[in-house]
């Protein structure tokens, strides 16, 4: 015991946390990656091998260690070697361009850089910052790389840092360029139990850890994983075939994901998913966007009433979690607030609204960000921050999600939320997902146009998918316009960027006529002509999930 509260007390409770997971759990596998097993016992000598290079390198407590890494060992390395050096750690998404690179890191203040060497053209023209530039997935080997460092480096514990570390998460900039959403150490374990209260995490779970570790959901899950000697399997690439094979090999007991991940899988073959042995999952646990009800629907059918759903964000961290018995209720539901956090509703006015009417969501809780690092910070009110979205309590504490409080448009007198409607239509038995914005409109001032990815051998006309909607919901709920694609452009963690649709049409209304397949460097939704389509045999969500 007083070894391990000599860890933390060294290295605060990240840093500390690998340390304690190597005395308590030692030769047990801390993850599987492609290149096999890595105990805690090795995670913490090679974090501490890092460390004391990086400490030769001249990196300083305080100072930016910036990582560009897919999920596999040398992420957990660079982030337990920064944290053992008291560094400001910086999660970067792994899709952004070198421009964007170049930004956040000369905004987040880089000295020392990983990064998967998949990653080197991206980094032409970027200077080395001042610690230096290591390549974590390493295909060649060289002096560069972390495993040169590791296996050149002193494995004994380095100093206690002058300052305890913090972690930059980047938002999700679904609408502009991200920005960093720093936190500290949380000085209270209050919201780790808040999870574990609603979702039945345990000692020694086996988890298929899909989602990417530099968003906010994959490195807490990381972490809580770590702090629960738990085995994290993790791949560079999803793919649902291999995810399924995985669980049946390794007999996973908890797999966490994100909705469009989740749907790729239950897009496979019934038979082909009933083909694996999927009966040790306890958890499925899924948060990053919304998960929808008929998405919740078809995962329960599936696999049981296994699934969690998180809301959350990088900003404010966990506000509430539907558990299966939630979701049987009410599949739509996002659930009840989490023990730790407290969820309120606010009108335009700043008065909290009954349950059953929608307002502003608020949440407080220890564990939300900082302020952008680049200015700015979200919506206050009575102590407790804005999520960006509108929602409303039924009469069992139950959230629900009804948009984003920015995306709401108003047409002909009446408020819309392009998130009810995308619900519907991804309800449709020929319809993969669908996606709403709100465009201008001479007669209504504002009406929704939808972007639907149909299903592999349907057919719909503009004007089916119109009747459909009509059927129910309001006239004024009803799109103006579809559009088909072959799919939706998301982040890799899921998120459809709306943006990327606004732009797209924009380019339309403008008539350039122009359709070069770029835009900022983001890869553009593929359009189908004419307005009667059928699905190809892209999935949806194939790109974003690879990158």
């Amino acid at each position: 015991m007083a070894q391990l509260l000599i860890g933390f007390q060294r290295y605060g409770l990240l840093g500390g946390a690998v340390v304690a997971g190597a005395l308590r759990h030692g030769d047990r596998p801390v993850m599987i990656d492609e290149r096999g097993e890595l105990s805690y016992k090795e995670l913490d000598e090679r974090s501490n091998a890092l460390a004391n290079a990086w400490r030769e390198q001249g990196l300083r407590s305080g100072e930016g260690v910036a990582i560009l890494a897919r999920n596999h060992r040398g992420f957990l390395e660079a982030v337990f070697g920064g944290a053992k050096c008291g560094a400001r750690i910086v999660l970067l998404n792994t899709s952004f361009a070198g421009p964007q690179i170049r930004e956040v890191a000369e905004r987040e203040g880089t000295d020392l850089l990983v990064y998967d060497d998949e990653y080197s053209d991206t980094l032409k023209g970027i200077d080395d910052p001042p610690r230096g530039r290591f390549r974590a997935w390493a295909e060649e080997p060289g002096d560069d790389t972390l495993e040169a460092l590791i296996k050149g480096g002193d494995t004994s514990s380095p100093p206690k840092p002058d300052e305890w570390p913090k972690i930059t998460i980047l938002t999700s900039g679904t609408t502009g360029t991200p920005k960093g959403a720093p936190r500290s150490e949380p000085r209270s374990l209050s919201l780790i139990g808040g999870l574990l209260s609603k979702v039945p995490f345990r000692a020694h779970e086996i988890t298929e850890l899909c989602v990417p570790m530099f968003h906010a959901l994959g490195f807490m899950q990381a972490i809580v994983g770590v702090g629960l000697g738990s085995t994290l399997v993790v791949r560079r690439r999803f793919d649902p075939e291999t995810t399924l094979d995985s669980i049946q090999e390794h007999k996973a007991t908890a797999m966490v994901v994100v909705p469009v991940m989740l749907s790729r899988i239950l897009d496979l073959d019934e038979e082909e998913i009933k083909q694996r042995d999927t009966s040790s999952l306890r958890i499925i646990f899924v948060s990053g966007s919304a998960l929808g009800a008929d998405l919740a629907k078809r995962a329960m059918k599936a696999f049981g009433p296994v699934v969690y759903n998180l809301y959350g964000s990088t900003e404010i961290a966990y506000a509430t979690i539907a558990t299966p018995e939630d979701l049987e209720a009410e599949p739509g539901t996002a659930g009840k607030v989490v023990r730790g956090s407290i969820v309120k509703l606010f009108d335009e006015d700043g008065k909290e609204v009954p349950a059953g009417e929608s307002g502003r969501i608020f949440v407080g809780n220890l564990s939300q960000f900082e302020g952008y690092t680049g200015g700015g910070n979200k919506d206050m009110l009575e102590g407790l921050m804005a999520s960006g979205d509108v929602g409303h309590f039924d009469s069992e504490g139950r959230l629900f999600v009804d948009g984003r409080d920015d995306e709401m448009i108003v047409s002909g007198g009446e408020n819309v939320f392009p998130a009810e409607v995308e619900e519907l239509l991804g309800s449709h038995q020929d319809i993969q997902e669908a996606a709403a914005i709100g465009v201008d409109d001479e007669k209504f001032g504002q009406r929704l146009k939808a972007f639907v990815v149909l299903r592999k051998g349907a057919k719909l006309s503009e004007d089916d998918v119109k009747g459909y909607v009509k059927e129910n919901l309001a006239n004024y709920k009803v799109p103006r316009e579809i559009v088909f694609l072959d799919e939706l452009p998301r982040n890799p963690t899921g998120k459809v960027l709306k943006k990327d649709l606004a732009e797209e049409d924009g380019d339309k209304d403008s008539g350039s006529g122009k359709d070069d397949g770029k835009s900022n460097g983001k890869a553009q939704p593929k359009k189908r002509s004419g307005k009667s389509s059928s699905s190809s045999s892209k999935k949806s969500g194939a790109k974003a999930s690879a990158k």
